[in-house]
């Protein structure tokens, strides 16, 4: 053994895997929530675990945090840019445990997290991970 270390893929390095990912989102998910930033974090802040009553900052992989657009009309004014909060230290559990790509486990984030803004059902969430 080399004694080499091997280190966990960074914020900089998730992020950059997101960014590649999102543009692999089916494009009528991409034109509703455009413009959306990606932030990449170790874990959601104090504030949205307290909310969303987690036991554990690992239970929430991921978080949208906009006007959903079941909430918003077509004349509203945007004031800020929507986010997508990816929780760093959940996300690498859940892919050493699922034995999953990093890239997949991303996407798959992304897409659960876009769909829940437009109300869409788990089962159409699967569908569209599963035809590309």
């Amino acid at each position: 053994m080399s004694g080499a270390k091997i280190h966990a893929p960074s914020a900089a390095d998730i992020e950059s895997i997101a960014d590649r990912e999102y543009r692999r989102i089916p494009a009528f998910m991409r034109e509703k929530v455009d413009p959306v930033m990606i932030q990449v974090v170790d874990f959601p802040s104090d504030e949205v675990q307290e909310e969303m009553e987690l036991e554990s900052p690992y239970e929430l992989l991921g978080l949208y945090q906009g006007v959903s657009l079941d909430q918003s009309g077509v004349h509203d004014i945007r004031e800020d840019v929507d986010l997508i909060f990816l929780y760093r230290r959940p996300l690498l559990d859940y892919w050493v445990e699922t034995g999953n790509s990093l890239e997949d486990v991303v996407r798959h984030v992304l897409i659960h997290e876009i769909g829940h803004h437009f109300g869409l059902s788990d089962e159409d969430m699967e569908r569209i991970e599963e035809t590309g």
